[in-house]
Order: C-alpha cells, then structure tokens, then sequence
C-alpha cells in the first residue's frame, strides 16, 4: 500500500567531522550556521550531525582520509596536518605570501577548480576552501627579531613555518591545534604559531604572555578544506545534492576565510585586556624577517619541481588573483 502513494521525499543524515572544540571561531561561527543553512534550505530533508573534538576517533592529521574512506561523510581539516600531501596548497602557507584572507580563499578555490580538482583532491567532494587571517607569534618571552627565536622550543603551524623557525635557530615542534594548551602549560614548547582567533578557546593569553603580529603580508596562513565523502553525495538524491553545491564553493570559501580572519580582533582584545605584551612588526621591519625566509620559497620551488610541479608558476598565479579578480572579493553563506 505503501509503494501505491506517491514517494516520501528522501531524508538524508550525514556527520561532519573536525577536531575543534564547538565553541570555537570555526565551528561557532562557520560550520554550524553552515549545517543550519543546509538543513533549512533542504526543509529539514538533510539532517547533519555534528562531532566536534575528534568525538568519532582517531587523530586530527587523519581526518582527510576519514572522508575519503566513509568513516566520517564531511570533515573539515588543516591540509598541512599530512605533510606534502596537497603540494599545491602550500602556495598560501608560504611566509609572508598572503595579505588578506578573503582574497587568498578566493585564489584558493579558484586554483582548486582549475586544476587541484582533478589531481591533489580527486577523492573527496569539496566543499570548501579557506585560509585563516594572518598566523602571529604567542611565546613565553617577548619575539621581536628572528635572533629573539633562538633556542625556543615552537609549535609550528606548517612544514613551512617549521623551515622559517629553523632558519631563525629555533626547534620546531609539530603538533595539531588541539594539543597547544596542554603543551604549554606544561613547559613541553616556549611557543606557538597560530592566527588570533584560535587563541581564547585554547586560552593561549592565559598561558603565555607575550605575542608578536605583523603589519602586511602575514608571518603564514594555514590552509583548510571541508570535504565530503563522493559516495555519499552521489548517493544523494539530485534536489538535496543541489542544495550541497548551492551552499558551498567560491562564495562560501570566501566567507570562511573573512569569518575567521574577523574572529582575531576579539580574540586579540583578550589578550590586550589581560594586560599581556603586544609586539607589532612594521611591514619595513618585518624586511629582515622576509629575508630569513628566502631559502623556504627556493626550497619550495625546488621540492614541487621534484613533484612534477612548477611552483614558480603557482606562486605567479596565487599573486596575481589575489591582487587581481579576488582582491575585493565577497563571500556569502
């Protein structure tokens, strides 16, 4: 009797996956009004879950493949968790590379369409694209100069900020983003490398005192994706598959980067208001700082040529959208 009426509409629940607390910037202000929007654009056909903190298991650096092997049906991860991995992407965590956050998400996607696509990213559906705002100095002395870096034991953001750190003499340590409270509040690292906005869920202003930003081009940015498992969306039904790309890609990704660089200011002014020690770098200081990190961009160039990449070429095109189609650009969810 039932098969006799006409079909209920399909109902689809899908979890999304990432290794953040909920109150944080990026799940507070990105993927739960994300979530909300696909739900209530689907009226209520699409359900998501969401699993906050690695809540479904493993490690930060394997959500990636969660999504590529159905553990998870979206994640959202730091691509540089897997190192040389996603070469291409490493064209935005280059030092001192990116201005603005709206405008290198912009390029990120662009580049990604064009022909990441197809090669470093064949195995997911993606579904986004972004860099964070500008990558900062939080260390337990003050960082005014590379020589200031000396000896100090850092968390590095990147393969590329663990270069810059030790070109400058200091000891990288890798660890994903979750683990940076913990390890300086037990004297395991003398620092951290990440953007403003992640500092209060971590509460980095509590545990170190002194913080070192840079007018211009930014110290780094990291890159991220959120990415979908293809199976589950090609087993989707056509209308609630439209309602995914609909809410996702350029415009979306430029709305995640600028949310997230928006998210540093008040995240700074914790820091200002407890008092802590403020150190801006001049873009005509930070020159002794963008001359250390000449050998991470040859180095760079070299290693993708080795890949079958021209890196030159991406650094030339990553350039010239920033400051050319996406310069202005806008991003809406």
């Amino acid at each position: 009797m039932a098969l006799a009426g006409p079909a209920a509409a399909q109902e689809v629940t899908l979890n999304l996956h990432q290794m953040l607390p909920q109150q944080a910037a990026v799940p507070a202000q990105i993927l739960l009004p994300w979530i909300e929007k696909i739900e209530a654009a689907s009226d209520g056909r699409i359900a998501i879950e969401h699993y906050p903190s690695m809540q479904l298991g493993g490690a930060p650096p394997e959500l990636y493949d969660q999504a590529v092997d159905g553990v998870a049906d979206i994640i959202w991860t730091v691509v540089g968790y897997t190192p040389g991995r996603f070469p291409s992407t490493e064209v935005f965590e280059l030092p001192f590379m990116v201005s603005d956050a709206r405008a290198a998400s912009c390029a990120y996607w662009k580049m990604y369409d064009s022909a990441m696509k197809d090669g470093e990213f064949s195995d997911v559906k993606m579904l986004g694209t972004w860099v964070h705002g500008p990558g900062a100095f939080h260390t337990n002395t003050p960082v005014k100069t590379p020589a200031d870096l000396e000896g100090m034991k850092i968390r590095g953001g990147s393969r590329l900020v663990n270069q810059l750190l030790e070109l400058a003499g200091a000891e990288p340590v890798g660890m994903p983003v979750p683990a940076v409270s913990e390890a300086l509040s037990k004297g395991v690292i003398d620092g951290t490398t990440i953007p403003w906005e992640v500092t209060s869920a971590l509460k980095v202003p509590e545990l170190v005192k002194n913080h070192t930003e840079f007018e211009g081009p930014a110290l780094y940015t990291l890159t991220f994706v959120l990415a979908m498992n293809p199976d589950v969306y090609a087993s989707m039904p056509e209308d609630l598959q439209k309602v995914i790309d609909e809410n996702s890609g350029l415009e979306f990704s430029v709305f995640a980067g600028g949310t997230q660089a928006d998210a540093d200011a008040p995240a700074r002014a914790v820091a200002v208001d407890m008092g802590n020690n403020i150190v801006t770098i001049s873009e005509a200081d930070a020159a002794e700082w963008r001359e250390l990190v000449q050998p991470v961009y040859d180095g760079w160039v070299a290693d993708l040529a080795e890949k079958g990449l021209d890196g030159q070429a991406l650094i030339d095109e990553a350039q010239a959208l920033m400051a050319g189609d996406c310069l202005n650009a806008t991003g809406s969810l």
